[in-house]
């Protein structure tokens, strides 16, 4: 493996200018999370050298984001029931463990599931 093998896309700076400040705990995870997720993307999408720098960047912000909005607040919650008296109200966490993933988008856009057609002959390419 290359030094380049090892090097985040992103930084911690890149994440805050996509998303909000981060608190020096959170600046720190993020930073482990953005080599965690440069390694995902090497890892599931073979073609990602192909892919814009800006490109891997955004992805591996995107991952390391959902990844941090499970926490103590609402922020990673998709559906969750309460009720107090008559009313009631449902939310669900889309990534309760924060775990890092590509979504179909980004693997597209990282040129994952791209095929080219092509096709062998069966005959040796004897003439008939």
């Amino acid at each position: 493996m290359s030094g380049d093998d090892m090097i985040a896309f992103a930084t911690v700076d890149d994440l805050v200018a996509r998303w909000r400040v981060l608190s020096d705990s959170e600046e720190r995870q993020a930073e482990v999370l953005l080599d965690d997720a440069s390694d995902l993307i090497r890892t599931e999408c073979p073609r990602y050298a192909a892919a814009n720098p800006m490109t891997l960047k955004r992805i591996a912000c995107a991952i390391v984001k959902r990844a941090m909005l499970t926490g103590d607040d609402a922020a990673g919650i998709s559906q969750s029931t309460q009720t107090a008296g008559p009313f009631s109200e449902s939310l669900t966490y889309s990534n309760p463990a924060g775990d890092l993933y590509l979504t179909s988008a980004e693997k597209r856009s990282l040129g994952y599931g791209r095929q080219r057609a092509f096709s062998i002959s069966l005959d040796g390419g004897a003439d008939a």
